[in-house]
């Protein structure tokens, strides 16, 4: 069975991916207020990452949801390097377990704020 990890994007996030082929595939939600993309998440990979991630889990609508701050933000910088929404690109977060598992576990304690320049506020 297919899953889904859905991306939020900010104007920021947004900028970094408008006039490629991704801008093709956003979805809005709320009325279109807020943009995200959609990965297809075979359930070989579901596995992986729910095995990699305890708190992590699948939703009535499929999606895999929990997932850590850092999982997201590697996988969304994955997406724009590649330019596609792929399973190559989950892919090659695994290949930054480590480095990402080191992050996911200070969010226990503290979830970073993202990163929203207020220099126009």
């Amino acid at each position: 069975m297919v899953h889904y990890i859905g991306l939020l994007l900010d104007d920021v996030r947004f900028s970094a991916i408008k006039g490629t082929g991704l801008e093709e595939k956003l979805t809005t939600l709320f009325g279109g207020q807020i943009k995200s993309l959609v990965l297809e998440v075979p359930e070989e990979l579901s596995k992986k990452i729910l095995a990699e991630f305890p708190n992590a889990r699948i939703d009535s609508r499929s999606y895999l949801e929990d997932l850590p701050v850092a999982f997201k933000r590697a996988l969304f910088n994955e997406v724009v390097e590649k330019k596609t929404l792929g399973t190559e690109v989950i892919e090659a977060v695994f290949q930054k377990m480590d480095e990402i598992k080191e992050l996911a576990a200070k969010e226990s304690e503290y979830i970073p704020p993202p990163d929203i320049d207020t220099s126009e506020i």
